[in-house]
């Protein structure tokens, strides 16, 4: 709609969001933690990597990861390195996640586990795919969750260069 100088407005969508975190888990094997949870919006069963979201003010980021890989995932992990920072839709949402790369894990006894799994949560299997799998999946469109497709691709990088490109866990955002 032009103004009356001739200057065109542009009017936009954008949808405000808090941020989220994801967490590519890798073990001692190479293999790669997904969870197998539906999305309602796309209407699918997704291969996903634990996430979620910036809820809590002022926690930092791998606080965060740490608190997901647990719920959803029922691990910790030792060696924390921030992986890749990523706008999953940077044409309509302010959204930023931080992906982290959790190694040196060790899974925890549900008894020991303080949070119960409802809704979609509620049966969210926990599979493991051996990293040059988990490429091809990617490459192949079996994989179509972002922080999924971006921390295997990254992770599948960071080791062919040693890991030695990693940044610390506390690494500012960009």
């Amino acid at each position: 709609m032009p103004r009356g100088d001739g200057v065109e407005v542009v009017g936009r969508d954008v949808i405000v969001h808090p941020g989220s975190v994801g967490i590519l888990a890798l073990d001692d094997r190479d293999r790669v933690l997904l969870l197998r949870q539906y999305r309602h919006p796309v209407g699918h069963l997704l291969w996903e990597a634990p996430a979620g979201l910036r809820d809590v003010a002022g926690e930092p980021l791998h606080k965060l990861a740490e608190r997901e890989l647990l719920e959803e995932a029922g691990y910790r992990a030792d060696r924390w390195d921030t992986l890749v920072d990523v706008f999953p839709s940077s044409g309509m949402s302010d959204e930023r996640v931080r992906i982290f790369l959790a190694r040196d894990l060790t899974e925890v006894p549900a008894e020991e586990i303080d949070f119960e799994r409802v809704h979609e949560e509620a049966d969210m299997p926990v599979v493991w795919v051996p990293l040059e799998e988990a490429v091809r999946k990617v490459l192949t469109g079996e994989v179509h969750n972002m922080v999924a497709a971006a921390g295997i691709l990254a992770a599948h990088a960071a080791r062919a260069g040693g890991y030695r490109d990693l940044r610390p866990v506390d690494a500012p955002e960009g």
